[in-house]
């Protein structure tokens, strides 16, 4: 194992700094290693061990650990595009933003043989839907997530109809009765709703779900409606979260997930925009375990009048078609879908499975009751667009959506701009 991680450290290194195509030849392993580009978590490490046992002397996955820690999102992704350019042959397996497909497509073996319909059967429908470039098959997922909230249960509690109102909360608040909440709560003029709005695509994803629940049709497979109105209505609450309500502070303009995780329990807001996942990741080092302790799961406030809905994120998993082990790299791919890994992925570190079996079987459900909320969460979901340069689209986005909300440009004027730049395919360079 220790190898194995001085092996990890070095390929992340290499391939970050100088390419793949320079890593020196004293580091090559035999055609039996697989090489496997993830953030590798404990369940991660978990999983790799309990496979490579299973295929000691024939297959050794070697994981090359991409952290969020060390590595942004965009970061992580030039990092694979790179050693995929350069046709490396130290990257077999590797894991993509369910958004990046169309965009890692045209340097990934096609898997509609390797997977029948057969064999996605047991794959949940909301999770393989990403999976396709056009007709074919180019990923198989890992797992999937919903955007949600979390809340100070503790807080909550002081209201004289608390059990009420946390029903509500689970079920879905208007954002009228949200905002009201907040009065009764005596939380007027303190941090109350915290939500991710730097320029990454965390704000993205806030942005498009309030885009998503004031109209679909301004979300389709073509792109981005921004000159419509659900398009201009969804930022204008943004903006008036912060300006207006000052519901939120303008320092969400700095927030990704982890600051504004640990901004809402520093300051004790009573709410936070999330991922499912946040408490998991938080149990270690987050030093007031008792306050985590106090964190509940609701789903995010709706539009008036509208239905309730969540954008959809998650992680699928490449084949390169540079890769010299395929037969190798396709044996691990198809244990990561296994209910052995799913079941790991999520009681260890609270990734939502995409294997459906979990989500009906009434024994595990009874151990684990959230996925039961999990899974009606999905039922409200909603793709992005599914583009080849969507990461282009959501960098240009995700910057004036930014400048609205730090008040630098009006609504009209921000969207105006971006769908200018998204149209002439100009880059924002950050």
């Amino acid at each position: 194992m220790l190898l194995a991680g001085v092996v990890t450290v070095l390929m992340a290194i290499l391939l970050y700094v100088v390419g793949p195509s320079l890593v020196p030849a004293s580091l090559s392993v035999r055609d039996t290693k697989v090489y496997f580009a993830d953030r590798i978590s404990p369940a991660h490490r978990i999983i790799i061990d309990r496979f490579n046992a299973r295929h000691r002397g024939r297959i050794e996955v070697i994981p090359v650990d991409l952290p969020f820690d060390k590595f942004s999102t965009n970061e992580r992704k030039e990092l694979l595009a790179r050693s995929l350019r350069s046709r490396s042959e130290k990257l077999d397996v590797f894991s993509v933003d369910l958004i990046w497909v169309k965009r890692f497509a045209r340097w990934s073996e096609p898997l509609d043989p390797y997977f029948p319909p057969q064999a996605r059967g047991g794959i949940l429908p909301v999770a393989l839907t990403s999976c396709y470039s056009e007709t074919s098959l180019v990923a198989m997922p890992l797992l999937i997530d919903i955007g949600l909230m979390y809340y100070r249960a503790d807080l909550v509690a002081r209201l004289p109809d608390a059990a009420a109102v946390e029903e509500r909360l689970r079920a879905s608040m208007s954002w009228t009765e949200f905002l009201d909440l907040r009065r009764r709560l005596g939380y007027v003029g303190k941090p109350y709703y915290i939500f991710q709005a730097d320029a990454y695509e965390g704000l993205v994803c806030n942005y498009l779900e309030l885009v998503a629940g004031e109209d679909r049709n301004a979300l389709s497979l073509g792109g981005i409606d921004l000159h419509s109105p659900a398009a201009r209505s969804a930022l204008q609450i943004l903006v008036d979260l912060v300006h207006r309500q000052k519901a939120s502070p303008l320092s969400v303009v700095e927030f990704d997930e982890p600051r504004s995780y640990r901004y809402m329990l520093d300051s004790d807001a009573v709410f936070v925009r999330g991922w499912p996942n946040f408490i998991e990741n938080f149990r270690t080092i987050y030093p007031d375990t008792a306050r985590l302790g106090r964190l509940r799961k609701a789903a995010l406030p709706h539009i008036d009048g509208r239905e309730p809905t969540s954008v959809f994120g998650g992680w699928n998993l490449m084949l390169s078609k540079f890769s010299t082990r395929k037969a190798e790299s396709l044996e691990f791919i198809r244990y990561l879908g296994t209910r052995e890994a799913q079941q790991i992925l999520y009681e260890v570190e609270g990734f939502l499975p995409v294997a459906s079996d979990l989500y009906a079987d009434s024994a595990y459900i009874a151990v684990h009751p959230d996925l039961r909320y999990y899974r009606s969460l999905l039922e409200r979901g909603f793709h992005r667009p599914s583009l080849v340069d969507y990461t282009r689209i959501s960098d240009v986005l995700s910057h004036y959506v930014r400048l609205a909300i730090l008040g630098e440009c009006t609504v009209p004027q921000a969207l105006d701009q971006a769908s200018r730049m998204i149209s002439e395919k100009k880059v924002w360079i950050k």
